[in-house]
């Protein structure tokens, strides 16, 4: 059988794995949008501020091991690339004992979390209990949502983003089931929102290793022994720790924009809000192409191909620069009807129209930097991907001196555009490694 980094790199077989991550990504609102509809119905506010609040912890909270998503999906592409078996199998079995060490850690370390979230985040006595009610519920699923990282990396890794979409079907069909029964059946309220989830995460976790049943097959014996290699231990580490190096930057550097934009008032800080929606979308689209990315480059650089290297990254930049203009396209047409749809405040509706003109150039600016992370991902040439973000965090600061007090808000958004035209630059210019490691 022809290796997988050998097989023949198509137009057919990126849409066959990108699109389903599309789909997939695309169900991801309509989940916080039935929570919150659903305690809505309880014709109360602060259920609505507890679920939101407790949601918004354990996102940010969670999203601190997204690396093993990543990591896991360029090491086991570059496995299953060079044909070895029992070191993909051996890569997923890693990435889920870190996933379910992190997620029991959480469990036991449940009442300094939610005292911590109470002193970043004042609420009200009822918030506060209602909070504290849905955390210590979905606490109990940390060990799933952390250990699904590692199986959709897995999967992504083996271009099964059918199984994927699935799963993210699965569990958020089931989650809004569930809320509807326990809330609205039930009226359990707030702990039926948690409940709800948590069950979701763990059936999700149940199918989703269902969905890599081939990793625990008969290779199972020979992956297990190699689960301790210290070399292959190292790599992983060092690969998961350039990923969430980078991956803190880039938070704190939109973590900054939304501060610097409160500074402005009220209506432009919910003007900003509604046009980073937009930029969600961008990223929702074109996520599929990214992971598409990382497959094929990994896998390509594990079968040390350097022409399939060349030809996965040019023909998921080709596609990801269609599916930028296209979206450039939309925003431009149909951008205000968007912003209406969003908001019916005139004074927010007016603002997010001046500022439109930024969120159409940006798919174009932002390309780059979000189809080469997927290629960078899948060769792991992830302290590139680091040295990348920290060249261009400075420069993204250096922006934000100049062109805020010249410009206001219109320089906020463009130091944004900066940022994420550097990073592109940056990573294109670093690009010629990833050609080289496959050619070692």
């Amino acid at each position: 059988m022809t290796p997988p980094g050998r097989t023949e790199i198509t137009h057919a077989r990126v849409l066959r794995m990108a699109l389903p991550i599309v789909l997939s990504n695309a169900t991801v609102p309509l989940l916080g949008a039935v929570d919150t509809a659903v305690v809505g119905q309880m014709g109360l506010a602060a259920p609505i501020g507890a679920v939101g609040l407790g949601a918004v912890v354990l996102a940010t909270v969670y999203w601190i091991f997204s690396f093993l998503r990543m990591g896991t999906s360029g090491l086991a592409a570059q496995a299953h690339g060079a044909g070895d078996e029992a070191e993909r199998s051996a890569i997923l079995l890693r990435a889920l004992i870190i996933g379910f060490g992190a997620g029991l850690c959480f469990i036991l370390a449940q009442a300094p979390l939610v005292w911590a979230t109470f002193k970043v985040a004042p609420a009200s006595a009822e918030v506060e209990a209602l909070t504290r009610q849905y955390l210590a519920i979905r606490l109990w699923g940390a060990p799933a949502t952390i250990g699904l990282f590692a199986v959709t990396g897995w999967l992504v890794a083996l271009e099964r983003t059918r199984g994927i979409l699935l799963l993210q079907l699965w569990m958020n069909g089931l989650n809004i089931g569930l809320d509807l029964w326990f809330v609205i059946g039930l009226g359990w309220g707030v702990p039926g929102v948690a409940a709800a989830t948590l069950i979701a995460e763990w059936s999700g976790l149940a199918l989703g290793l269902w969905l890599c049943r081939e990793a625990f097959g008969p290779v199972l014996r020979r992956a297990w022994a190699r689960v301790g290699d210290r070399a292959a231990l190292a790599r992983m580490m060092l690969v998961n720790r350039d990923i969430m190096v980078r991956s803190v930057l880039l938070q704190a550097s939109f973590t900054t924009f939304v501060f610097l934009g409160a500074g402005f008032g009220d209506v432009t800080l919910a003007a900003n809000q509604v046009l980073l929606q937009f930029l969600e979308i961008s990223a929702y689209a074109l996520d599929g192409f990214a992971f598409a990315a990382e497959a094929l480059v990994g896998q390509a650089v594990g079968a040390r191909s350097v022409a399939g290297v060349r030809r996965s990254s040019v023909m998921l930049g080709q596609w990801g620069a269609g599916g930028a203009l296209f979206l450039a396209l939309v925003f431009a047409l149909a951008g205000p009807q968007i912003i209406d749809l969003i908001t019916t405040s005139p004074e927010v509706r007016a603002e997010a129209r001046q500022l439109l003109p930024w969120l159409v150039v940006a798919p174009l600016i932002g390309v780059a930097s979000w189809i080469l992370d997927g290629v960078f991902i899948g060769a792991t040439q992830t302290r590139e991907m680091m040295r990348a973000m920290l060249i261009s965090v400075p420069i993204y600061g250096a922006a934000l001196l100049l062109l805020v007090p010249l410009m206001g808000n219109h320089g906020l958004w463009a130091s944004l555009m900066v940022l994420n035209a550097t990073r592109g630059v940056t990573m294109l210019l670093a690009y010629p490694k990833v050609e080289r490691q496959a050619a070692v």
